[in-house]
């Protein structure tokens, strides 16, 4: 049992990267432009994002499910997924620009600066999702990943200031506090129990 869920961990880590190089060997090749890469990476990012932090609502929604222990294992999976996607975003991103001078100029603006904040955040909880910095930070770990609720809602605000329509970015908002929502609500049900 314990085989055929690293197995299918190993499975599903693979789907997340090959459709990332995919995408990213179709925009290097020319089959696909500039902002429709942009575009997907961030999009899939914050859906990575969003699913990744799905999985203890989920948990409180269906406790006995046999499938919330797969999810749970692949919690960190998702995430540094998530991270990877959105520095294929950054790196298209700065390709594209035209020098340091104008990144930086750029960067200080609300709209990509919540972009550069969030990447940061990013990077530091990849970095951190792994076993040995679980051991080594101990208690701490888990109050460092609870900053996975600033970087989705700097991730969030900066989709939506920066998309030309940005509704679907706002459906990805609504989705992410339904489920902060329904977590409050059963932490509290279970607390009162």
């Amino acid at each position: 049992m314990v085989r055929a869920l690293a197995s299918s961990r190993g499975l599903f880590c693979m789907l997340l990267y090959f459709a990332l190089a995919a995408q990213t060997y179709r925009y290097v090749s020319g089959a696909s432009f500039y902002g429709e890469y942009l575009h997907w990476t961030g999009k899939q990012s914050v859906r990575l994002l969003i699913a990744a932090m799905a999985v203890t609502p989920l948990r409180l929604l269906f406790p006995r499910a046999g499938w919330i222990k797969w999810l749970l294992q692949c919690r960190r999976v998702i995430g540094v997924a998530a991270f990877f996607y959105a520095t294929a975003h950054t790196i298209a991103y700065l390709q594209n620009q035209e020098g340091m001078e104008h990144i930086v100029r750029s960067g200080l603006t609300f709209e990509i600066l919540t972009g550069w904040l969030a990447f940061a955040v990013m990077f530091i909880l990849a970095a951190t999702s792994n076993d040995l910095s679980v051991r080594v930070l101990g208690g701490k770990w888990k109050a460092l990943h609870q900053a996975v609720f600033f970087c989705a809602a700097l991730t969030l605000l900066h989709w939506i200031l920066t998309a030309f329509n940005p509704m679907t970015a706002y459906l990805h908002l609504a989705l992410l506090l339904a489920l902060l929502v329904w977590r409050k609500v059963a932490h509290s049900k279970l607390n009162l129990i």
